[in-house]
């Protein structure tokens, strides 16, 4: 007669079940945090996919700058690896990021007007950290610290942001300690101005395109150069989706909507990585 295992007993493949409080899992991800912070403010079922939507796009913003925050450290040591490494899985990680807008990439405007109004007067260009990831691009602007004025340690890390250098300044601080020709005017600017394309350093990309592809330079522009593009689509999937949801109607939180996004979508990050190329 074969043995019949009592209730109890558990199966021999049985991963353990029984724990003291709660488990490692949890006590590792935090899972029942991040499934209880939505609070939807209408009846409509569609706000909760935006809400989570955009929490997901908060903790891909998270990531990204952690990513880029350690390329931009390892530059500055001239560490040209673990800097590629970190823009490599960053590249990844904005796919995924860009892949978030699905949910919302066909709403009509009767749908999104279903829950507007939940949002009050916020909008997406109050994230502070997505305001981190655009101060790394280069793209710093004092104003853009004043929405967040009224909480002080989220104040204190984007002032901090707008003061360091951006990816984009270590990258060029890079080259010019391996030899190239990026004048002092740009190794020395005022890293909390929005950075402004340089002839100079067009010619600097446009030497290193010219030469080998598998130099240490030609491979690093081709990681930027991966980043600004997901970026591009990025801005251009929120133009869309934004155009689809609403048309050119003015945006939350006072701003101008679709008008600002196209503004956003036309212009590129590490500008002259994409003009030298016509000149090679």
């Amino acid at each position: 007669m074969s043995h019949q295992p009592a209730p109890h007993e558990a199966e021999p493949d049985t991963p353990n079940l029984d724990f003291q409080g709660t488990t490692p899992y949890e006590d590792y991800v935090q899972a029942s945090v991040l499934t209880h912070l939505q609070h939807p403010l209408s009846d409509d079922p569609g706000e909760m996919v935006f809400l989570v939507t955009t929490q997901v796009m908060e903790l891909w913003f998270t990531v990204i700058v952690h990513e880029w925050h350690t390329a931009a450290q390892a530059l500055r040591e001239d560490d040209l690896p673990t800097a590629l490494a970190a823009l490599k899985r960053s590249t990844y990680e904005l796919e995924s990021l860009n892949a978030s807008w699905k949910p919302l990439a066909h709403l009509t405007p009767g749908q999104f007007n279903s829950y507007r109004s939940a949002l009050g007067e916020g909008s997406g260009f109050q994230s502070a950290m997505y305001r981190r990831m655009e101060f790394l691009l280069g793209e710093k602007s004092a104003s853009m610290l004043v929405p967040h004025r009224g909480a002080p340690r989220v104040h204190a890390e984007l002032e901090k942001a707008l003061t360091e250098p951006s990816l984009y300044d270590e990258v060029l601080g890079y080259l010019a300690r391996q030899g190239f020709a990026v004048p002092d005017s740009v190794l020395d600017r005022d890293p909390t101005r929005r950075y402004e394309p340089d002839t100079a350093v067009e010619r600097v990309w446009q030497e290193i395109y010219s030469g080998p592809d598998d130099t240490a330079a030609a491979r690093l522009g081709e990681a930027l150069t991966e980043v600004a593009e997901l970026v591009w689509r990025w801005r251009n999937d929120h133009l869309v989706a934004t155009r689809r949801a609403m048309g050119a109607k003015a945006g939350t939180g006072g701003s101008a909507g679709v008008a600002w996004l196209e503004k956003r979508a036309a212009k590129n990050v590490f500008p002259e990585l994409w003009t030298a190329r016509s000149h090679v």
